[in-house]
């Protein structure tokens, strides 16, 4: 379980995924915005499990705007590998959070490596309005901490 500076442990998720076809090059090397789309897709799955499904952040006026992304290509893949990404949120700042990420094929071999730097944020006036990012609370980093 990974721990921040701060002493935060976080809860694990697991996101499944497969290769594609298109997905990566003969040499094995996955096009790099699949890895962008798995962990997004596995950040937004991350939150639902906690009860933050897209549909409540809709309704609350909510979002977790993504403003900084890396990742490191580890290992080659192939078309119809299985995966997974597991996800863990390593800190949680005044208004944003860093969740990070491994992508590991079934087989235990790591294929990469990466983060997310989000805001907790609402729209002021409802959805497609201006954003505010907003104190994270305790609830909600509750929600994330290993029981």
């Amino acid at each position: 379980m990974p721990i921040t500076e701060t002493g935060f442990a976080s809860i694990r998720a697991r996101y499944a995924c497969e290769v594609q076809w298109g997905d990566c090059d003969p040499a094995g090397i996955i096009f790099y915005p699949t890895y962008f789309r798995w962990f997004d897709s596995a950040t937004w799955a991350f939150f639902a499990s906690a009860g933050y499904t897209a549909k409540r952040m809709r309704a609350e006026g909510r979002s977790m705007p993504l403003v900084a992304a890396e990742c490191q290509f580890v290992n080659p893949a192939e078309q119809a590998d299985r995966c997974e990404v597991l996800s863990s949120i390593t800190r949680f700042g005044g208004k944003s959070f860093v969740v990070a990420h491994e992508v590991v094929r079934v087989d235990g071999t790591k294929l990469a490596r990466g983060t997310e730097t989000r805001v907790w944020g609402r729209h002021v006036n409802g959805p497609g309005s201006q954003m505010k990012g907003e104190t994270i609370g305790e609830d909600l980093k509750t929600m994330f901490r290993a029981s």
